[in-house]
């Protein structure tokens, strides 16, 4: 079976992410998209996050009526902060049947040769790249790249801290969120301060 990861700390999940997803699960040879949730982003400050099980449970929420998209614990349980290498080693160690491809952003394949380790990446999985607006200039060595497929998925500008600054504004996100999600955010008062 071949699994497209789809990493991210999902805080919240939105509709751009399950919209990349289901594209990425019913338009490319994938058999299933996992939804990594990342318990902590080398990239990114920790204290804005939400709890891991939080948001783990959002992701869930978010794709219990989608039988390709499944929520995915793996990271919580790697040492931290994580890197995508690492979780790639665990999963082929767990799971030696599945092949693994990374899903990513064309603004994520800008920096890939920032990564820890990119090239074994490069050398071992396949990596689906959905389009963003203004992603800048792909280095060079990723343009024509035989493990790098890019997916005519559609560009979605929607971000979490978009949405969570709109909470706290009190403004109206609902149509934004998967229905559950935004239910959930609600009654827990996430986001609010």
């Amino acid at each position: 079976m071949k699994i497209g990861l789809y990493f991210g700390t999902f805080n919240p999940i939105h509709i751009g992410h399950m919209i990349i997803a289901n594209h990425m699960a019913e338009h490319s040879d994938l058999d299933q998209i996992w939804m990594v949730v990342t318990p902590h982003n080398p990239h990114k400050q920790k204290t804005t996050l939400l709890d891991d099980y939080q948001r783990l449970h959002m992701v869930t929420l978010a794709t219990e009526d989608f039988t390709k998209i499944k929520p995915s614990d793996i990271e919580f349980k790697l040492p931290q902060p994580n890197y995508t290498v690492n979780t790639l080693a665990h999963l082929e160690e767990k799971y030696p049947k599945h092949e693994f491809a990374l899903i990513m952003g064309e603004d994520n394949l800008n920096s890939l040769h920032k990564w820890k380790n990119y090239e074994v990446i490069l050398e071992n999985h396949h990596i689906y790249v959905y389009p963003r607006l203004n992603s800048g200039e792909i280095d060079e060595q990723f343009v024509n790249h035989d493990k790098i497929h890019r997916i005519g998925a559609p560009v979605i500008e929607l971000s979490s801290t978009f949405i969570r600054e709109s909470i706290k504004n009190k403004k109206n996100v609902a149509p934004m969120l998967p229905q559950k999600v935004w239910e959930y955010i609600d009654s827990s008062a996430f986001y609010k301060k």
